[in-house]
């Protein structure tokens, strides 16, 4: 899939500054996403990676900056709303409802008309849920719970998943088959901005990369071109300026990470690992 470059962004965030009650997390951050791309965004404990989903997704508001959902500024409006234009936040820890059954969660997350049609493929997607249909969501393993939370990324149809740490904690296999899923949905269109603790697997899927750095930008490029030196100098806070022709941003907070359906993402970093906020 390509995507023109005039194109308008499926999520966009514009200098947004935030935090939580007298502390400024997030310094003049922007970002975007086109339909079907995939932006990593990285950085250290603390670097604002989890508020940039908060932000985007409507859970806490900014106070400057815009957020904008094809074209449509919604920096105002409630999350739900922002669920009904195709936003599906994943947060950490999992988004599930611990003392509903599975069904149920499933079934809450789905939309009233047509909604018990999508759980089918969910279950064939993810089997061990059949298997834990009328059990409870919080007495499930960390893996059944995440696949739980993951699954909402079909049963709403979003435009746009955000996930946060979806890997955190869980075996190897089960993050391969968590990833799979993403990758799918990412093949089908679906935009997709990844906070992930494994940097190497966030970035195989990638197709940009956005690190942050005490809250501003300190890194922005094609996911391809980006190499480990410069991800982790970004984390430090000492990446260089924006270069010509490379799509990397200096951390000043004014560089902008544009993600677009351009199947490939990046080999660098590899066994990288980041943390979780």
């Amino acid at each position: 899939m390509t995507v023109p470059a005039t194109a308008t962004p499926i999520l966009e965030l514009r200098g947004v500054v935030a935090g939580y009650g007298e502390t400024t997390v997030l310094r003049g951050v922007s970002a975007e996403v086109a339909a079907g791309g995939v932006l990593a965004i990285l950085g250290a404990n603390g670097a604002g990676k989890s508020t940039l989903l908060r932000v985007a997704s409507g859970v806490l508001r900014p106070s400057s900056g815009s957020v904008l959902v094809d074209g449509v500024d919604v920096t105002r409006r409630k999350p739900g709303s922002r669920v009904r234009l195709g936003l599906c936040h994943i947060p950490d820890p999992r988004g599930i409802f611990p003392s509903l059954t599975v069904r149920e969660n499933l079934l809450l997350q789905a939309p009233r008309r047509g909604g018990a049609a999508r759980v089918g493929p969910v279950l064939a997607t993810f089997p061990r849920l059949e298997q834990r249909l009328g059990q409870a969501a919080g007495t499930l393993s960390g893996g059944e719970q995440q696949m739980l939370a993951v699954a909402r990324a079909y049963v709403q149809r979003p435009r746009v998943v955000l996930l946060d740490e979806v890997s955190m904690g869980l075996a190897p296999n089960l993050v391969d088959e968590i990833f799979g899923f993403l990758r799918t949905l990412a093949e089908q269109g679906v935009a997709l901005v990844i906070v992930e603790q494994f940097v190497h697997r966030a970035l195989a899927m990638a197709d940009r990369v956005l690190v942050l750095a005490r809250g501003r930008v300190g890194l922005s490029a094609a996911a391809g071109v980006v190499g480990e030196a410069e991800i982790f100098g970004a984390y430090a806070g000492v990446a260089g300026t924006g270069v010509a022709g490379t799509g990397v941003a200096g951390s000043n907070g004014n560089g902008v990470a544009r993600a677009e359906p351009a199947r490939g993402g990046a080999r660098g970093a590899r066994g990288a690992r980041g943390s979780r906020r």
